[in-house]
């Protein structure tokens, strides 16, 4: 009996010490619990400090930027009206020389003797119409024009409704399907060059007809099931040009961006579009899509290039064209005409990275030796190919066995052929067709050395075949400059850039020889020296 008492009162002790035991360490979990949401709250709440604090921050030194331009926007207006007065006594005078020469100019029988002085005659008239056709008819001298329309346009009496007049009158001619649209589009786009290169602030009557215009352009351009690159270059610098950014949406002006990022001016156009942060996206995007030379462009105009590393994206894309070529060797199994569409290709993008060096002024920390010798050796080879190839074809043309001709006949039973005309020999047709020949007619670069540094279109809109000068603008033309395309292109490439299969690089950044400087600086490209929102207004 006793020692049931005693263990009942043992098992009730222990049972007591476990239920202790079993309280501490439910306490001690929700002391764990506590601790750990104290320090979550803690560090929440201090986050919440370190923000607010940094955010005041933000804001005090945005209050003192803001009360700085303020200032400094007081200064410029007074700055402004006080030289309102001498302002106008400038203008005055510079409208009574214009409005002299204009009259001195109308009153001169004779034509002017050079290209300088006919530009600025014809500025000083405000005769839009004859300007183009004067920039058309002189389209083959287009290095020396470039310059002279810039200087010019400044002769006129109002540059910006010239230049409105000759959009007006290239809209117009499309609209009605006239002939030679091309050849005016092309002389618009030197006209509006000409007139951004200056900054310069334009009335409201002014914005209010670019305006109209540009939506009357738009809704041409949407209308069209493919748009020309050239087109859409000259349709966003007309954007920048009068300051239109607001009346375009944006995603329309980034998708017109990326489709034409290979254009020369585009890397140009696009920063003065003011894309902000989603000029990050644009950049990124064409490296995704293999287009890391046009990223450097691009990031050089935007000044992102800390962001996006000008040498490692050539690296890339060295690495890409290497790939490429190999590629091609591999899928035409080594074959001649593979290995000559794979020279082709590695020639122009050497070139395209030996250009891109040379502009952003790398050399330092990308070196061309290597790439130089290439070049060389495949210029060599090149040489050497179209020699054999033509030695080849020029020989075999008294050894080439007659050809067999199906049939139930024989040759005796067969009636004589009909005599045919021909402007070429009929020897020559089928050594052409095996040999991939081009016919004896006059070579386009030897019609137009010089190249056109801003062709009107690029090579998808171009033909292979010279057409016709059809009209004549006051010179003779023998061949429509469309029909130069496949001879030079955005970068004057020449003819011999082809390979057998026609494989030109996508890039328009290449295609000298001569590796002369990056064509935004040479013959006075257009500048675009204010953002597209910044236009100034007058009433």
């Amino acid at each position: 009996m006793a020692t049931q008492l005693v263990a009942t009162t043992i098992s009730s002790e222990t049972n007591k010490v476990h239920q202790f035991f079993n309280e501490l360490e439910s306490q001690k979990n929700t002391l764990i619990k506590c601790t750990d949401l104290f320090t979550k709250l803690n560090n929440h709440f201090s986050f919440l400090q370190d923000s607010i604090s940094q955010k005041f921050q933000t804001l005090d030194s945005q209050f003192q930027s803001l009360e700085s331009r303020h200032k400094e926007t007081l200064e410029s207006l007074a700055n402004q009206e006080n030289s309102i007065p001498e302002r106008e006594s400038s203008a005055a005078a510079r409208i009574d020389e214009q409005k002299e020469a204009a009259l001195a100019a109308l009153r001169n029988p004779n034509p002017p003797s050079n290209i300088a002085a006919a530009l600025k005659s014809l500025s000083r008239k405000m005769d839009a119409e004859s300007l183009l056709m004067f920039v058309i008819s002189r389209r083959k001298e287009s290095i020396m024009l470039r310059p002279e329309i810039a200087a010019a346009l400044k002769e006129a009496v109002d540059a910006p409704r010239l230049v409105l007049d000759a959009v007006e009158e290239y809209l117009t001619c499309k609209t009605e399907g006239k002939s030679g649209v091309t050849d005016k589009r092309w002389a618009c786009g030197l006209l509006i060059q000409g007139l951004i290169s200056e900054s310069s602030v334009y009335s409201r009557t002014i914005v209010e007809r670019a305006g109209s215009l540009l939506d009357l352009w738009k809704e041409q351009l949407d209308g069209e099931p493919e748009k020309g690159a050239a087109e859409m270059v000259m349709f966003l610098q007309m954007v920048v040009c009068f300051g239109l950014r607001s009346k375009v949406d944006d995603e329309y002006l980034r998708k017109s961006v990326m489709k034409f990022a290979s254009r020369r001016d585009m890397a140009k156009v696009a920063a003065s579009l003011e894309f902000g942060d989603k000029m990050i996206d644009i950049i990124d995007e064409l490296v995704k899509n293999g287009k890391e030379m046009e990223a450097v462009y691009f990031a050089s105009e935007s000044g992102l290039t800390e962001r996006f590393k000008p040498i490692e994206l050539l690296n890339s894309y060295v690495r890409n064209y290497e790939n490429n070529v190999a590629t091609i060797l591999k899928s035409g199994n080594n074959s001649q005409v593979a290995t000559d569409e794979a020279n082709t290709l590695e020639l122009t993008s050497i070139k395209d990275v030996i250009k891109c060096v040379e502009d952003h002024k790398l050399e330092s920390k990308f070196r061309l030796d290597k790439l130089k010798r290439r070049v060389s050796q495949l210029d060599k080879n090149k040489f050497e190919r179209k020699n054999t190839s033509s030695f080849g074809s020029g020989s075999g043309s008294g050894s080439r066995p007659p050809r067999k001709r199906g049939g139930r006949g024989t040759s005796s039973s067969r009636p004589a052929k009909s005599a045919k005309t021909s402007v070429y020999p009929s020897s020559f047709s089928r050594l052409s067709r095996r040999n991939n020949l081009a016919p004896v007619h006059p070579s386009p670069i030897a019609r137009y050395s010089a190249p056109l540094h801003y062709q009107s279109q690029n090579m998808l809109e171009n033909s292979t075949a010279a057409n016709p000068y059809a009209g004549t603008y006051g010179t003779s033309i023998t061949q429509s400059p469309a029909g130069i395309g496949m001879a030079q292109q955005h970068y004057s490439y020449p003819v011999d850039n082809l390979g057998p299969s026609s494989y030109l690089s996508s890039s328009s950044y290449a295609g000298q020889t001569n590796y002369g400087q990056y064509d935004y600086g040479s013959a006075a490209p257009p500048t675009y020296p204010y953002t597209t929102d910044q236009t100034s207004y007058r009433g």
